[in-house]
């Protein structure tokens, strides 16, 4: 919830959860998904390392364990699709991290 605040948009407004396809299996995405009634996404790979040129942060220990500087903004980039730009760079609260991207076409 902390994103939405700092992007000042509703919760509502999420259309789906992305993350990296090697993710897929950890249950808290999932359930979190699941919880808020949007689909999760898994982004490949290839995807999210197109994206991560976009990215606005950059981690050495996400370069170096998943080879983009941010997977959490590479897969908001690539699910908002090629229009997409990040109102919120990566945050991290607990043990989750997120960003949250937007389209013109979004609501």
């Amino acid at each position: 919830m902390a994103a939405f605040d700092l992007a000042g948009v509703a919760t509502s407004a999420l259309r789906l959860i992305a993350t990296s396809a090697a993710k897929g299996g950890e249950p808290g995405i999932a359930a979190a998904a699941s919880a808020i009634g949007v689909p999760l996404v898994l982004i490949p790979l290839g995807d999210l390392a197109a994206a991560g040129m976009r990215a606005t942060t950059r981690s050495e220990r996400v370069m170096a364990l998943a080879g983009v500087p941010s997977v959490a903004e590479a897969a908001a980039l690539v699910a908002g699709g090629p229009d997409a730009r990040l109102i919120v760079r990566r945050i991290a609260v607990g043990p989750a991290t997120c960003a949250l991207a937007a389209t013109e076409a979004a609501p």
